[in-house]
């Protein structure tokens, strides 16, 4: 994979660098905002949505598993970098003169979705070959919209338990409601906006026009400063504007991702079916194995078989030749969709060779099990 190892080492750097600037930057900050007890609270609470909604993209993530190091800095990037670019950017706003409500409807969506944004299109111009598509930007959105959403979700309760958020004199009733808003009614809202610029960013890899890989990255990006500010801009008019625009906007949005998310996930089996079966008519690898690598209730049932017939080695070279096949199916698809990487004959025969090393030491249910 020609310029991948060089292009990879300056992502890490750059992700690196800013990730430990931003995370100073915000403890500091945090540090200024409350006492720790205060703080610690207000953490605790921030982190109960955190298990559920990471749990969910992760749902969404299996027929391909993203490197979990690349989540992990999604996660980290949300919610140090992009919480911390986007303070800086909306204090030098409000030097500027801008009213709150100009800042709250223009600045904070415009800033904050292009710092979270940031992260994406990093990928997309360094790490390409890890998006295969809509569904892998869906997931790295929403591990950077969490981050953030984490991190400011701190800040908003213990201001609001230090009456300091300028809703009333804080104390217990304060956290509560704030908690209430932000942590259980709407932990959903920064991944669902960060979404559509990783619809935006998957759009662009899976496309043939060169037009639309410029575009869709920009107008995704627009549309989640569109549903940002729309949602922000819901508080300006009080709490019937808030609750008309969370029932009629936010909760509709948000279901409808769902869906296509789920669906997405889905055709992701009959596209990897389709790609599979046409790179095993060329030889690349069995027929037969298909079934048990896109079938994700067959590849638990064979990582078992593996197990419990050769041990934790069997299961381990099981796991690799699923994930090696997996990979093929979206390497190949894209080549049959006319879109492939720049490195698509070296990652393919890289795959195929992984294949073909793994196939002789594994067996499906049913079949021998190879002597070793």
């Amino acid at each position: 994979m020609p310029g991948a190892p060089r292009a990879g080492l300056g992502f890490t750097i750059v992700v690196t660098v800013l990730s430990v600037l931003g995370a100073g930057l915000m403890m500091l900050v945090l540090a200024m905002t409350s006492a720790p007890a205060i703080l610690f609270l207000a953490a605790a609470l921030a982190a109960l949505p955190v298990g559920p909604l990471v749990g969910g993209y992760l749902w969404l993530d299996r027929y391909e598993p993203e490197p979990r190091a690349l989540l992990i800095a999604g996660l980290v990037w949300g919610g140090f970098v992009a919480t911390a670019a986007a303070l800086v950017l909306q204090g030098i706003g409000f030097m500027a003169g801008l009213g709150d409500d100009t800042s709250l409807a223009v600045v904070a969506p415009v800033t904050e979705e292009a710092s979270k944004g940031l992260f994406l299109f990093l990928l997309l111009w360094w790490r390409r070959h890890e998006l295969d598509g809509i569904l892998d930007g869906i997931v790295y959105a929403g591990m950077v919209g969490i981050g953030f959403a984490f991190v400011e979700n701190i800040l908003y309760l213990a201001a609001a338990y230090n009456g300091t958020d300028g809703m009333g004199p804080g104390g217990t009733t304060a956290l509560t409601t704030t908690f209430v808003v932000r942590c259980l009614a709407s932990p959903f809202a920064h991944p669902l906006f960060t979404s559509f610029t990783g619809i935006g960013v998957g759009i662009a890899v899976a496309t043939r026009s060169r037009a639309v890989r410029w575009l869709a990255p920009i107008g995704g990006y627009l549309l989640a400063v569109v549903a940002h500010g729309t949602w922000n801009g819901s508080t300006i008019y009080g709490p019937h504007g808030f609750i008309g625009i969370y029932a009629v906007v936010m909760a509709p949005a948000f279901l409808s991702l769902v869906a296509f998310a789920i669906w997405s996930r889905r055709s992701e089996r009959r596209m990897l079916t389709a790609a599979l079966g046409d790179a095993a008519a060329r030889g690349l690898l069995p027929a037969t194995d298909i079934g048990w690598v896109v079938d994700l209730t067959a590849r638990r049932r064979a990582r078992r078989w593996a197990r419990d017939n050769g041990g934790t080695a069997a299961e381990r070279a099981m796991r690799d030749y699923q994930q090696a096949a997996i990979e093929l199916g979206f390497l190949h698809h894209r080549y049959l969709r006319g879109t492939p990487p720049p490195d698509f004959a070296a990652r393919g025969q890289a795959y195929v060779a992984r294949i073909a090393a793994a196939r002789p030491h594994i067996s499906f249910p049913g079949q021998v099990v190879p002597t070793r």
